[in-house]
């Protein structure tokens, strides 16, 4: 077979379109905070990552525009190279101060981070351990590295320490556990303290993945700071594409850690740099949250609040510790004919299907959506049941 014979095959997409199921790529003609524009209707937008309502903040807004203007729309080159900005390195110490790590370095996306961190420290002789619903960029960044992954049982310490015990890195090798501070597809918390101290006593070192969790999680500060010094990692990463309004990544460790990724991460070294514009909206993001953590709360209490709607109507939704509500739903057509009557109700939320994850929706609350947007989606679930 031909490479290209595959995509000729690929008909999938066409069809769902054919019957209204498709629920992937909406082009929106406008958005606002919390309601968007298609095909000259408005829905509410419970679909996004915006947890702290900053995408559309005049102040964020203007701190990319005025940056736009002062440095160009682009700068056209790789940090190693041209383009690094003083701007950027602005960023990396207020993240790093505001996050409690000794040193930041900032990628062009939260994904690129993730690539970057992994390959640009593990190798053959290393062994990666993965919680089973880890983030499909920390599970790439594992196979740049070329090291070996095993996998353990989501949030479970005793699965991740027969993992440990059972795959010996080579003889130049080490540990490395990979986990997330809220894992994106079912809106929990890590259990990093139970988990650090097994890795601890494997001499395995952790990394944390908090995309979700900072900006949200206490007054901001996330995961590590939910657990209250209950545990420490030894390399951090986030994106700017969730609470900091923005797009890119950064990774935090020691500062000799952060020069070695600064010459080794191959995502640093052989991509363009964070566009002005878009380092500028991070920051300014960056320094809202610290000066307004009233925000993550609020988003927290909206999902709190409407999980227990939810479930009060008979969904499966578990109580919300994070912004995230998964409904789960019985298989891909349910999702999919669910999904397109909340559209026709007006409230966008994300079809979730597999092998991404099990069938479900998955709804997210922020800052700005008031108690008439969580009526609204209650009621455009209550007229589906």
């Amino acid at each position: 077979m031909a490479l290209l014979d595959k995509c000729e095959k690929f008909n999938l997409p066409q069809v769902a379109q054919e019957l209204g199921l498709y629920p992937f790529y909406t082009a929106w003609q406008h958005m606002a905070a919390d309601v968007c524009e298609v095909d000259g209707k408005s829905a509410l937008m419970f679909g996004g990552n915006n947890y702290l309502g900053l995408a559309h903040d005049d102040r964020v807004v203007r701190a990319a525009s005025d940056a736009a203007l002062t440095y160009g729309s682009s700068l056209t080159g790789s940090r190693l190279l041209n383009g690094s900005l003083e701007l950027h390195e602005e960023l990396e110490r207020e993240l790093a101060d505001f996050f409690g790590m000794p040193a930041a370095l900032v990628f062009a996306t939260g994904y690129q981070a993730n690539l970057g961190v992994m390959s640009g420290l593990c190798g053959p002789d290393d062994v990666i351990f993965f919680d089973q619903y880890a983030h499909a960029s920390l599970l790439d960044g594992a196979r740049l590295s070329q090291s070996r992954m095993r996998m353990f049982r989501h949030n479970s310490p005793d699965s991740l320490d027969t993992a440990l015990s059972s795959a010996e890195p080579g003889r130049k090798g080490s540990r490395l556990v990979v986990l997330d501070g809220i894992y994106s597809m079912e809106g929990d918390i890590c259990a990093l303290p139970e988990l650090v101290e097994v890795a601890r006593h494997h001499q395995a070192t952790v990394l944390l993945d908090d995309a979700h969790g900072a900006g949200v999680l206490a007054d901001g500060r996330g995961t590590l700071a939910h657990f209250a010094g209950r545990a420490e990692v030894d390399l951090l990463t986030l994106t700017f594409s969730k609470a900091l309004a923005s797009i890119g990544g950064a990774v935090f460790g020691t500062p000799s850690t952060i020069s070695f990724l600064r010459h080794h991460a191959r995502s640093m070294v052989f991509s363009a740099a964070l566009s002005p514009a878009a380092t500028a909206a991070a920051l300014t993001a960056l320094r809202v949250a610290r000066q307004e953590p009233w925000r993550g709360r609020t988003a927290l209490r909206n999902a709190r609040t409407l999980a227990g709607e939810l479930a009060a109507l008979g969904y499966a939704c578990a109580p919300a510790t994070t912004p995230i509500i998964p409904v789960p739903m019985k298989d891909k057509v349910q999702t999919a004919t669910v999904w397109r009557d909340l559209m026709n109700r007006g409230v966008y939320v994300n079809a979730v299907l597999p092998p991404a994850a099990s069938a479900r929706l998955r709804l997210s609350c922020t800052a700005t959506q008031r108690r008439e947007h969580l009526d609204e989606v209650v009621a455009a679930f209550a007229a589906l049941r």
